[in-house]
């Protein structure tokens, strides 16, 4: 990736299905207001997004072709953070009554337009209100793979 699109490293997150790129682009000047500010990193975030445009789908085709699997583009200015697009992918669960309840619930509230978008709300809510927990687990895991890889070979 060209080096002069963004400061320091891009921030790269990999699952099954795909692989988002987010980098870190030059905060603007001071603005007066919380608003100038959070409307100046916007703006120059759309403009990475739309001059960058071509160059990130040809690395994005052979990235894909690289590593099977999809890729996404995003860029941090500031306090503000976009993703431009990602992948929504389904995942079958199964529910009992209770909680396809639940579900329910939210929909006819109005706070989910469906049960796929009510199960959505609530894993974002408990990522982001375990955050703490979440990165423990998470790196359980690394310490578990790492075991698995130093350990004897079958």
């Amino acid at each position: 990736m060209p080096q002069d699109w963004f400061e320091g490293s891009p921030d790269v997150t990999v699952d099954r299905e795909e692989i988002v790129i987010v980098v870190r682009l030059p905060s603007p000047a001071p603005a007066e207001s919380e608003h100038a500010s959070r409307s100046a990193e916007q703006g120059r975030i759309s403009r990475f997004r739309e001059e960058t445009r071509p160059a990130r789908m040809h690395i994005a085709e052979e990235a894909e072709t690289l590593f099977a699997r999809k890729v996404s583009w995003g860029a941090a200015c500031g306090e503000s953070r976009v993703v431009f697009t990602n992948l929504s992918v389904p995942v079958m669960t199964r529910l009992r009554q209770s909680e396809r309840q639940i579900l329910d619930t939210l929909v006819e509230g109005g706070v989910a337009r469906s049960r796929s978008d009510a199960l959505a709300w609530c894993v974002r809510l408990v990522g982001r209100h375990e955050t703490d927990w979440i990165a423990q687990l998470r790196a359980s895991l690394e310490a578990v793979r790492e075991a698995r890889a130093a350990g004897p070979a079958a």
